[in-house]
């Protein structure tokens, strides 16, 4: 797995305890209003609306929150009409970095984004330069107290495609159209989930061999992810646990 995977994963371990967790909930409400206005506002026959109302459970939002945004998005009440755009760059190293927003303001973010890459060492690219070198899929991340040969036969009986070990949790690689079926499956087997969502994963990495490039790289991820536009960040760096584990203390 990548390390912005690890990365990842410690980041949603220590979210309960995060300080902007309403700005992690505005977010999340965000990806549901768009997903309800793009597809409707009904879950079962609209998958993105599906996997976006359970990230938000997952989160601990409450349901009637959730069917405020969705019913913002289908216009029984009244709400911002958001932009989906997906910023391209790279971060120093020539890590390749996606940038997914969700913005009532396309100048505005996009000036934001890009003096960000450019404050922090990195650039933004022509659209297309980056975006081939990830794929999407689903993921869904597993208490990592669950049994891994359970796991592993609940979620191959599904239809995923790979399970691995990110340390704090048991991540459970799918094809997009499988995640909710792969989600359910483990589940309904016991198991604890911590979150499932659609990821761009790479499909080359840049191993980040140095406790300072890592920082550099980690350093502009989570300036873009503090943006209130920003939904996702993506990027195809690894990184070796010793460190990863060097470069989160007090993180």
């Amino acid at each position: 797995m990548s390390g912005h995977s690890k990365w990842a994963t410690i980041k949603h371990q220590k979210g309960a305890k995060d300080k902007a967790r309403g700005k992690l909930f505005a977010k999340i409400l965000r990806q549901v209003e768009v997903a309800a206005r793009e597809g409707g506002g009904d879950p079962e026959t609209n998958a993105t609306l599906r996997t976006m109302y359970q990230k938000a459970r997952d989160a601990s939002v409450p349901s009637d929150t959730i069917e405020r945004a969705i019913k913002r998005g289908t216009g029984e009440l009244e709400g911002v009409t958001y932009e989906s755009i997906t910023y391209e760059g790279y971060a120093p190293g020539g890590v390749a970095v996606l940038v997914e927003v969700l913005t009532d303001n396309r100048n505005r973010t996009g000036s934001e984004v890009r003096a960000t890459f450019s404050k922090l060492g990195g650039s933004m690219a022509e659209p297309g330069a980056v975006a081939w070198q990830f794929e999407r899929k689903g993921s869904v991340l597993v208490d990592r107290k669950a049994d891994e040969d359970e796991l592993m036969l609940a979620a191959l009986d599904a239809g995923a495609e790979d399970l691995a070990d990110d340390g704090e949790a048991w991540r459970v690689t799918t094809s997009p159209t499988e995640l909710h079926k792969v989600r359910t499956a483990v589940e309904e087997a016991g198991m604890k989930i911590e979150s499932a969502d659609l990821q761009l994963i790479p499909t080359t990495v840049i191993n980040l061999d140095s406790a300072e490039s890592a920082k550099k790289v980690l350093r502009l991820i989570d300036t873009l992810d503090e943006h209130d536009d920003v939904q996702n960040v993506f990027a195809n760096f690894d990184i070796s646990d010793e460190i990863l584990a060097e470069v989160s203390v007090g993180a």
